[in-house]
C-alpha cells in the first residue's frame, strides 16, 4: 500500500507484499485510528482521504484484522469506522477477531492458524504486537515473534502491520520487541499528537527500506472519523516559533538564498526547498516550516533575488541593489560573501 505525494508526483511505499511493517507511537496517540486507515485502504478500490491506496492482487485481497487489547465493544467501534470510511456495511473479506481474553500463546497461535489456513489472505493487522509475548524484554521470546512474522510474510506473500506503544520517557519502541521489529520491519511510522493541537495526530516515518514517505497528519471528524489534516504544519505552530516572511529583514532572506548556493547554481522547487530548510537552520537558528519556505521564495522572486526563467524551470540566484539596504547590512553582504 502506498501514500499519494503532494509535493511531486507518484507514491511513495508504505508496504509491500512479503514484509512487514510497524506503526509506533504512545498511550491515546492514536494509533488505532490511524489502523483502521490501514484497514480500509487494503479493503477499498478506490483511495481512501484521496492519498492512500493499495493494489493487493484479486486473489489475496482478504484482511485479516486482529486487537490484543481491546474489548469487543471498542472493537466493533472500530469495525464500524472502518465500514463508514469505505461506504461499506458488511465488507466480505474483512475477518476481524479480538483476543484481549485469551493468554499470549494462544494469542499467537490463533493468529498463525488464520494466517495459514487462508490462502486468500494478502493483509494482516496485529493492534498489541506485544501481547503475543509474556514479556517485552524477554530477547528470546522476541526474536521467536519477529521470526515468525519474517517466515509468515515472506511463505505466506502477505504484509503485516504491527502496532506497538513508544517508550513513555522517549520515543523508542517499547522493549526488545520493539528494538527487534524496528531492526526487521521494512516501514516504521511513529503517530504522534501534536504538542499544540491535541486534535491533530502527525504521522512520521522514521526508518523505511523505501523512498520515505511525506510527513502528514490526520484528525477525527465529527462522526468519529479520521480524516487528512489540511495545513497541519501552520496549525501546529506555536504563534512564539510561527515564522513570518515579512517580520525578516530583506538582508537575512538574501543571506539565506547565498548560503543554498553555495552547494549549485540552480535548484529545482523541492531541491530549492530542501536546501532552503538547511540554510535557514544554518542562518536563522531553526529550519522553517514547508508554509515558510513557500512565502520566502515568493518573496525573493517577486524582488528578483530569486529567478527562474520559464514556468516549473529551474531557480538560480538574482542580485539586490544595494540602495536598498543600509550601509551596515552591504557590509555584513560583502563580507559574507568574500567568506564564502
Amino acid at each position: 500500500w502506498s501514500l499519494a505525494n503532494t509535493k511531486k508526483s507518484g507514491n511513495e511505499i508504505l508496504g509491500t507484499l512479503g514484509n512487514f511493517s510497524a506503526i509506533i507511537g504512545k498511550a491515546k496517540s492514536r494509533k488505532s485510528f490511524y489502523v483502521n486507515i490501514a484497514v480500509s485502504t487494503a479493503l477499498k478500490e478506490d483511495s481512501v482521504l484521496g492519498r492512500f491506496s493499495s493494489d493487493l492482487p484479486s486473489d489475496k485481497n482478504e484482511v485479516l484484522y486482529f486487537d490484543t487489547e481491546q474489548g469487543k465493544y471498542h472493537v466493533q467501534l472500530a469495525v464500524k469506522r472502518i465500514c463508514t470510511q469505505i461506504k461499506e456495511p458488511e465488507p466480505k473479506n474483512l475477518h476481524t477477531y479480538y483476543l484481549r481474553s485469551l493468554t499470549p500463546s494462544e494469542r499467537l497461535e490463533f493468529i498463525e492458524n488464520e494466517i495459514l489456513s487462508n490462502d486468500k489472505v494478502g493483509f494482516v493487522i496485529i493492534d498489541g504486537i506485544k501481547d503475543l509475548v509474556t514479556s517485552i524484554n524477554d530477547e528470546e521470546q522476541a526474536t521467536m515473534i519477529v521470526s515468525k512474522l519474517l517466515k509468515w510474510t515472506e511463505e505466506r506473500n502477505i504484509h503485516i502491520v504491527t502496532v506497538l506503544h513508544q517508550n513513555k520517557s522517549d520515543t523508542n519502541a517499547r522493549g526488545h520487541i520493539g528494538t527487534e521489529l524496528v531492526n526487521k520491519a521494512e516501514t516504521v511510522l511513529e503517530v504522534a499528537k501534536s504538542e499544540n493541537d491535541s486534535n491533530i495526530s502527525i504521522v512520521t516515518p522514521l526508518q523505511c527500506r523505501n523512498p520515505e514517505p511525506e510527513v502528514f497528519a490526520f484528525e477525527i471528524n465529527e462522526f468519529g472519523i479520521p480524516k487528512m489534516a489540511e495545513n497541519f504544519e501552520l496549525r501546529t505552530e506555536t504563534k512564539k516559533n510561527r515564522f513570518d516572511v515579512s517580520d525578516l529583514e530583506d538582508f537575512k532572506k538574501y543571506e539565506v538564498l547565498t548560503e543554498v548556493f553555495i552547494n549549485g547554481a540552480e535548484f529545482g522547487y523541492k531541491q530549492l526547498e530542501t536546501q532552503i530548510k538547511l540554510a535557514s537552520k544554518k542562518q536563522l537558528g531553526k529550519a522553517l516550516a514547508n508554509n515558510s519556505i513557500t512565502s520566502l521564495i515568493a518573496d525573493c522572486k517577486n524582488n528578483g533575488w530569486l529567478l527562474q526563467e520559464k514556468p516549473r524551470g529551474a531557480y538560480t540566484l538574482g542580485t539586490f541593489d544595494e540602495d536598498e539596504f543600509s550601509t551596515e547590512d552591504v557590509c555584513e553582504a560583502e563580507k559574507f560573501h568574500k567568506n564564502n
